[in-house]
């Protein structure tokens, strides 16, 4: 008797270990179809113009490809590689194939669950049988102390009750041997000009070269817990902003899924025992609870998160400046610590969790610009770009999130002072202020014309005076806030 065909259809879980679906379709002794569809819609244009998927995460992706191609090889298997729309990519293969059942991993937000249920509807028809999983999120659904439409609102409640009352599932092994594929033609990888997607250059003074993959993302792991020890300062260190080993940089091989979120929980159970448990090694796990809480309020509230008034539905006259937003994210701004932020992002496609949290309170607290129009250009170009934790952030930044709390903005001059102490971070982006001595590279604006001709930069010229005042535009777009505020709660 012939083993069953169940097909795999890969997403945004580019991995061997910790696979359910994969998992089970080997336990079950079946003949497994690796297939992955490479979206076209993903490479089009978001609502406001930009690359819906920009350089940098088009060549991890590929990246992230080859290398699962490259293990399943490995393993006398393949993956088989389809470029379209992947309801009917998939279904066409399962059909030819005369498959028992496709095996998936759930998404979360609209996009992608039209696509699934486009999927599941045309294999019903066929007698295909259609079983997802979940396991983007540390704690799964069926774990939790309450159902998903009912957990609390705000991240500490959250938190508090997963510790208490809900485990963790053990990690599944990656398989050692699986059946050869039959026969089908496995397909190319694309290359980025397949997908219409610029060659992106590695710009030397990026924190990390970013190498798509789960090969990539075991020794990233490797070399943060075990051969640097830099997970027992991970508390201490998180928030810098210049340098490699600052933060642990999980997040782009996460959003990809070629890490799990339960083999990272693994290794910092493990190096708690070998080398030190301390409250670095619990924020670790802390981080990846925040991860869980975005992911489960998306599955809550669906679409709302992508609403302009967000979670709350406070109706805020959001500006669409275009002149003013294209300052920011051109990095011209003329408040250093945002500019090199955003020069940075695109530079590199990556920005520390610091930055982006000053460059979002900049864009919607000091330009009151819509803050669609930031989530979508960090789409565009963020390496680790995720749907959930993305849209949840900048729903929370702009004061619209269900655990926002108000009008809360980040003080620009004083965030660069605490954070870039000595401004080296500033002067690793902005070339052009690098003369500036100590923490005075932060204020350009009060160097007096001496003071600019000594340290080579000329206000309005060489570097741009600021676009706002700072305080007084804070002022501002409160009332704005607070106006729509009231009027949301009569």
């Amino acid at each position: 008797m012939s083993p069953k065909k169940i097909i795999i259809w890969y997403r945004n879980d580019l991995r061997l270990h910790d696979h359910e679906p994969f998992y089970n379709a080997i336990g079950e002794k079946a003949q497994v179809i690796p297939v992955y569809c490479f979206d076209l819609r993903q490479f089009k244009t978001t609502s406001f113009g930009f690359p819906k998927t920009g350089k940098y995460r088009a060549q991890f992706l590929l990246e992230s490809v080859r290398d699962l191609q490259n293990s399943l090889q490995q393993l006398d298997s393949n993956l088989v590689v389809r470029q379209g729309l992947p309801e009917n990519e998939i279904f066409a293969i399962a059909k030819k194939l005369q498959v028992d059942a496709v095996y998936y991993h759930q998404e979360t937000t609209a996009e992608e669950l039209a696509i699934e249920n486009k999927l599941k509807q045309a294999l019903s028809e066929n007698n295909i049988a259609c079983k997802s999983f979940w396991s983007a999120t540390l704690y799964l659904p069926e774990d939790l102390p309450c159902k998903v439409n009912h957990i609390p609102e705000l991240f500490t409640n959250f938190r508090k009750q997963v510790e208490k009352k809900s485990g963790i599932k053990k990690l599944l092994p990656a398989p050692k041997k699986v059946f050869s594929l039959p026969n089908i033609e496995p397909g190319k990888i694309p290359t980025l000009r397949d997908l219409g997607v610029e060659k992106p250059s590695y710009d030397d003074r990026a924190v990390l070269k970013f190498v798509g993959g789960e090969t990539a993302a075991l020794e990233r792991l490797k070399h943060y817990f075990w051969d640097t020890d830099c997970l027992q300062k991970y508390k201490e260190t998180r928030n810098g902003m210049l340098g490699t080993d600052y933060s642990s940089k999980f997040s782009a091989w996460l959003a990809h899924g070629c890490i799990s979120p339960r083999y990272i929980y693994d290794q910092v159970q493990k190096y708690e025992i070998e080398r030190t448990k301390n409250n670095s090694t619990y924020w670790l796990i802390f981080e990846l609870i925040w991860r869980d809480f975005f992911r489960f309020i998306c599955a809550k509230h669906g679409n709302k998160i992508f609403y302009q008034s967000g979670l709350q539905g406070i109706n805020i006259p959001w500006k669409q400046d275009w002149k003013r937003f294209d300052l920011w994210r051109e990095g011209k701004t003329g408040y250093p610590l945002i500019d090199a932020n955003m020069q940075e992002l695109a530079a590199t496609g990556f920005m520390s969790n610091r930055g982006r949290q000053n460059v979002g309170s900049f864009l919607t607290k000091n330009l009151g610009i819509d803050w669609r129009m930031g989530a979508e250009w960090f789409e565009s170009l963020l390496i680790d770009y995720d749907v959930c934790s993305n849209w949840g952030n900048w729903n929370y930044t702009a004061g619209v999130g269900n655990d926002a709390r108000g009008f809360r903005y980040f003080n620009i001059p004083k965030q660069s002072k605490d954070y870039d102490r000595k401004g080296d971070y500033v002067r690793h982006w902005l070339p052009e202020l690098s003369l500036i001595p100590g923490n005075k590279v932060h204020e350009p604006w009060k160097l007096n014309q001496e003071e600019q001709k000594r340290y080579g930069v000329r206000l309005g010229v060489d570097y741009p005076c600021p676009v706002v005042d700072f305080f007084k535009s804070v002022q501002a777009n409160e009332a704005i806030y607070e106006n729509a505020v009231s009027n949301t709660s009569r």
